[in-house]
């Protein structure tokens, strides 16, 4: 289904199938020739904020790092630069700087980072209200493993913009596995295995912060599995749109998507397998928006919670939205490290 529009979507429609058995499936090989996408779909790929896509340490020397030490200065050094990871790397507790133009990959299936995480924007400052020309942009974070994080695995903060984080895996961190926010915008989080976690993915970290937020948190979420995380699929603020589509969300105990503290998000095409509640605009705190079209709701899923009106992400992108049926399979396929060549 291919998408160009310029209306506000209040529409919702719900498209259902039979109940089927909620055995967990099991990651299978994945076509490379499908998967290997050079460049990201989404909010990463608009030109906005003097950036044009995301590109990531295009056009600089590339580095491959087995070390702690060598992993955490050539991500932090300034100017583009690919950074390959090679093996896992047991980095101390903490979280660790990226600068702007980088992007960092792992080698193989089996490369990644644990013990701290990637920090992606300046300090935290509630005085800063507009995005500085400073600010953190052009990162691409791809085929690494995250596990173990002593705060969280990927941070994206203070108005950091054009992140591409796919096709990774996270899991058992000590908060979240992938947390934006402070004003970051032009984001796609895409193809990524979130296991063994509860607090998984946050976009907007308190009800307060509409200085910085609103109008921003612009942040494209697909084909992303959600493995049994209870919460936060993400849980969302102020954001509009925030663009969810084609992620497999299976044995959510709490919740899918929540959308709250007037965030709006437009979620289409997903695979709802054994989830508690779906989605909900009214999890907690002031209420946000959702519309809802075109998902799959199977096994013990409850109804989903939806109204109010929100932007159309085909007013800042083409994309393309895979059959719902066909889901699950892709992304348990495709998910996570080592299916893209790298």
């Amino acid at each position: 289904m291919h998408r160009k529009g310029t209306l506000l979507l209040t529409a919702l429609t719900v498209l259902t199938a039979p109940a089927v058995t909620a055995a967990a499936p099991a990651p299978a090989p994945a076509s490379p020739a499908v998967l290997a996408e050079s460049a990201p779909t989404g909010f990463a790929s608009v030109d906005a904020w003097g950036q044009n896509g995301t590109t990531g340490g295009a056009g600089g020397p590339t580095v491959t790092v087995s070390t702690a030490a060598d992993l955490v200065a050539a991500v932090k050094a300034e100017g583009p630069r690919t950074v390959r990871v090679n093996g896992m790397i047991t980095l101390p507790a903490g979280m660790y700087d990226v600068s702007s133009d980088k992007t960092i990959v792992g080698v193989g299936a089996s490369s990644g980072i644990s013990g701290g995480g990637l920090n992606i924007g300046l300090p935290a400052s509630d005085s800063v209200t507009s995005p500085p020309a400073n600010a953190v942009h052009n990162v691409i974070i791809r085929n690494l493993t995250f596990k173990n994080a002593s705060d969280d695995s990927i941070n994206v903060q203070m108005f950091s913009h054009h992140i591409w984080i796919d096709h990774n895996d996270l899991s058992a961190g000590y908060d979240g596995l992938i947390d934006i926010k402070r004003g970051s915008s032009y984001i796609t989080v895409s193809w990524n295995h979130t296991h063994h976690h509860a607090k998984n993915m946050l976009l907007g970290h308190s009800d307060k912060n509409g200085a910085q937020d609103i109008g921003r948190l612009k942040v494209t979420y697909h084909h992303n599995w959600y493995d049994r995380t209870p919460q936060r699929n993400p849980r969302t603020r102020f954001g509009d749109p925030v663009h969810i589509y084609n992620n497999y969300f299976f044995d959510n105990s709490d919740t899918g998507p929540a959308c709250n503290a007037d965030s709006g998000c437009f979620i289409e095409g997903n695979y709802f397998d054994d989830v508690e509640e779906p989605m909900t605009n009214s999890y907690s705190g002031p209420e946000g928006n959702i519309v809802e079209r075109d998902n799959v709701f199977v096994g013990d899923t409850g109804e989903p919670v939806t109204g109010g009106s929100v932007e159309d992400p085909a007013d800042y992108y083409d994309y393309t939205v895979d059959d719902p049926q066909t889901v699950k399979d892709a992304v348990v396929r495709g998910a996570g490290p080592g299916t893209i060549g790298l």
